[in-house]
């Protein structure tokens, strides 16, 4: 029961992102903190196809404050 469960969380995921996701990045990453030391930080992003290819350079895990 519980692995169906997960299934169908993924399945609901997946149809929830639309068609503009090119990929999903597991991990855990951060943006840059600002002046107020908040960032935004997940392990699951969803990227789009226009900010595919500066996501790395914008959001990765050197930015975290706890790392």
């Amino acid at each position: 029961m519980k692995i169906l469960s997960i299934l169908s969380l993924l399945l609901l995921l997946t149809n929830c992102t639309g068609g503009s996701v090119a990929k999903i990045k597991l991990g855990k990453r951060c943006t840059v903190a600002d002046a107020n030391q908040i960032q935004e930080k997940s392990v699951v992003w969803f990227v789009s196809k226009e900010a595919l290819p500066s996501f790395n350079k914008r959001i990765n895990k050197s930015n975290c404050l706890d790392s």
